[in-house]
């Protein structure tokens, strides 16, 4: 058994990205630490640091951490820090790094989940946690790091069935389908469909997000109302890129039996 942290940008991320993973290893007996870089635009915001909580405990999360940084926010403008706070966006990177690591060692954690170089779809505050990521497991020097993504290809197939139901989308499509992740860069695999349910229910607990404005908002309002078969049927793995620093030094640690490098 260990103690693996998973570092995320915001609430919701860690359900949406990793839930199926995060849930697994709980059911496996390890011990589970969410750190998010941010709860809110304007500090730490109460209510959505409860539905973080409400997610974490879906999920078996044994501990939830704010690293201590607002939101960035996602376009063109990149509004000024709000009074005692600073966006995480423009935040030292070796600084916060030494935040996450300080939690790694007080954890004693050995693996690391954090976000690919594109920060998946590319929002400011998702590649600052691939850059403080990265950065911690060379200063922690004992983590393995596993950077969470999703094949593009699965991402040309979610876009279709997602303009097929004609749910509102709010995304450049085109740079969508240049984000996340080869699949040739792709070294872990992981089977969560057993999890599905507990995956689809901390989706839910972000209720200011699935019935929000947000750009993805429609998208989590259909999530959250499918039947958990298809929920299970549609979101059955999770994907992860080895990025320890020194190289893979076990490309098929933790994939799922029979299953192969891609």
């Amino acid at each position: 058994m260990t103690t693996i942290a998973a570092f995320h940008a915001h609430p919701d991320d860690e359900a949406l990205l990793t839930g199926g993973t995060l849930a697994r290893a709980a059911a496996d007996g390890h011990r589970v630490v969410l750190v998010v870089a941010t709860i809110g635009m304007d500090g730490e915001d109460p209510s959505r640091m409860a539905e973080l909580e409400a997610s974490a405990k879906v999920l078996g999360v044994r501990r939830v951490v704010h690293l201590g940084y607002a939101g960035s926010g996602h376009g063109a403008i990149l509004y000024p820090d709000p009074p005692g706070w600073v966006r995480f966006v423009r935040a030292d990177t070796d600084e916060a790094a030494a935040r996450l690591v300080a939690i790694l060692r007080e954890e004693r954690a050995s693996v690391l989940l954090s976000y690919d170089r594109n920060g998946g779809y590319g929002h400011r505050d998702h590649v600052k946690v691939h850059e403080v990521g990265t950065r911690a497991a060379e200063l922690a020097g004992d983590v393995r790091l596993f950077e969470a993504t999703i094949p593009r290809d699965t991402v040309a197939r979610l876009v279709r069935i997602v303009r097929l139901l004609r749910i509102p989308f709010r995304y450049d499509v085109d740079a969508l389908l240049r984000a996340y992740s080869g699949r040739s860069e792709i070294t872990h695999t992981f089977g969560v469909r057993r999890f599905a349910k507990a995956k689809q229910a901390a989706i839910a607990a972000h209720g200011s997000q699935v019935t929000g404005n947000g750009r993805l908002a429609p998208l989590m309002r259909v999530l959250t109302r499918l039947p958990a078969p298809v929920f299970g049927l549609v979101f059955n793995r999770e994907w992860y890129i080895d990025a320890t620093p020194g190289g893979v030094t076990d490309p098929d640690a933790g994939r799922e039996p029979g299953r192969r490098r891609p």
